[in-house]
């Protein structure tokens, strides 16, 4: 697994600082056009370098060219590419497989969504797998030789929206279904909507081996609650330790 427990949109060095004293295995910078959570490679880099080494510096992107992702990673000292845009589509950020190809040498993360398979647009036939999509995603990449390294599984959102909007939206994911459903053939982590109150019963619930929190440990979009911080990352470690399970 590559990380068990990741802090996503951090925008400070010292809420890096932060995180990563909490026990956050890695920490998430934002690249996204709209999201509140932004950062331009300048001001990442400061954030980047206030993490200590052997915490995964993840850069989170949305419908990003690969040669703009590619300048960031070198410029910011990034460790994994996290793609967060819509899986399909003809509109703006949307990531496809051929994407995992173009990025050839740096460790994908992939971001998809629990669907309701029915208003996903899906047959009746996938109407039981709220991962169907996903799964053709992550085979298409499969066949093209570059699979990623890890899924985080996040709430569903309409199918058009925003790249800005596509995380940090404080929307739970279905545990059970998540529970229920055919496990990915890649690593998987929840994310969704998790709080310092809400991550253990998530991971019991889910069997998730791996939780990504956002707005759940802010004060406000982009500013991390250091208290805050503190609790999620035990409340998750002492539930993963717990269920030791990872799907």
């Amino acid at each position: 697994m590559l990380f068990n427990v990741k802090i996503c949109g951090v925008t400070s060095a010292g809420d890096a600082a932060a995180a990563a004293a909490a026990g956050a295995d890695a920490i998430g910078l934002n690249f996204v056009p709209g999201s509140p959570r932004q950062l331009d490679p300048g001001r990442a880099g400061n954030v980047a370098r206030a993490i200590p080494p052997g915490t995964v510096k993840v850069g989170v992107f949305a419908g990003a060219g690969a040669e703009e992702i590619r300048r960031i990673v070198a410029a910011v000292g990034l460790d994994a590419v996290q793609l967060h845009g819509h899986l399909a589509g003809d509109g703006p950020g949307v990531d496809p497989p051929s994407r995992c190809v173009e990025l050839a040498g740096l460790t994908i993360i992939r971001a998809v969504r629990l669907e309701h398979p029915l208003q996903a647009g899906h047959s009746p036939a996938d109407s039981a797998d709220p991962l169907a999509e996903a799964r053709a995603w992550l085979a298409e990449a499969a066949a093209l030789g570059a699979a990623p390294a890890l899924v985080i599984v996040d709430a569903a959102v309409a199918r058009g929206t925003d790249a800005g909007r596509l995380g940090g939206t404080g929307d739970t994911v279905d545990w059970g279904a998540f529970a229920a459903a055919r496990p990915l053939d890649v690593p998987t982590a929840l994310a969704g909507g998790l709080t310092p109150e809400n991550v253990a019963i998530a991971i019991r619930a889910s069997g998730a081996g791996a939780v990504d929190t956002a707005s759940g440990v802010e004060s406000a979009p982009g500013r991390k609650d250091p208290e805050k911080l503190r609790a999620f990352v035990a409340a998750a470690r002492t539930a993963l330790a717990a269920t030791a399970k990872p799907r």
